[in-house]
């Protein structure tokens, strides 16, 4: 029910979320999505739950990744086909109306990615930029969803940030930023 919510606020937007909506699209009866979420605000609270859990079990995987923070925060905000996505966008969907609870939720991931990614540069300014760029790298992946072609550029087409290629090299080049920050 909850990813029915979600995949009809992505794709159609917060008025046509209406409970007749999330329950066709569940296929379920309207009284049995009233079973398990009263109202549209319990959707609404439940969707936002579930999106902050997996941002918080995201960081904790962040902070344990093998090629650390900083890559494994560039490499995934460079893919958009998560199960976590889904919710993220829908959470953003209800941050552009009146649901004051969608942003707070928002930020509450923005900074557990930011603390983590604090900790592993123990830089404050320079791992803000870091996550500035991961949110861009999202955003690109996001709107540019099963696009395989190389960017164009005045001088030809180049690696997307978002592919393989064009992330490793974004991580080669935030490591040498930390390490000159470093020194």
């Amino acid at each position: 029910m909850l990813d029915a919510f979600a995949r009809t606020l992505v794709e159609q937007g917060e008025r046509a979320a209406t409970l007749d909506a999330v329950a066709a699209a569940a296929q379920v009866s309207k009284g049995g999505l009233l079973y398990h979420f009263g109202s549209k605000m319990a959707l609404v609270d439940g969707l936002l739950a579930r999106m902050v859990e997996l941002a918080l079990a995201d960081v904790a995987v962040m902070r344990a990744a093998p090629e650390g923070a900083v890559a494994y925060l560039i490499r995934t905000s460079a893919i958009s086909d998560t199960p976590f996505d889904l919710d993220y966008l829908a959470a953003t969907r209800l941050a552009e109306g009146p649901f004051p609870q969608a942003r707070v939720a928002l930020t509450k991931a923005h900074e557990a990615w930011l603390a983590a990614t604090v900790e592993a540069v123990g830089d404050p300014v320079l791992a803000r930029a870091i996550v500035l760029v991961s949110d861009g790298l999202y955003l690109e992946a996001a709107t540019r969803r099963g696009s395989r072609t190389p960017a164009p550029t005045p001088d030809g087409p180049q690696e997307r940030p978002t592919s393989p290629a064009g992330a490793a090299e974004l991580v080669a080049l935030l490591e040498s930023v930390i390490a000159s920050r470093r020194a």
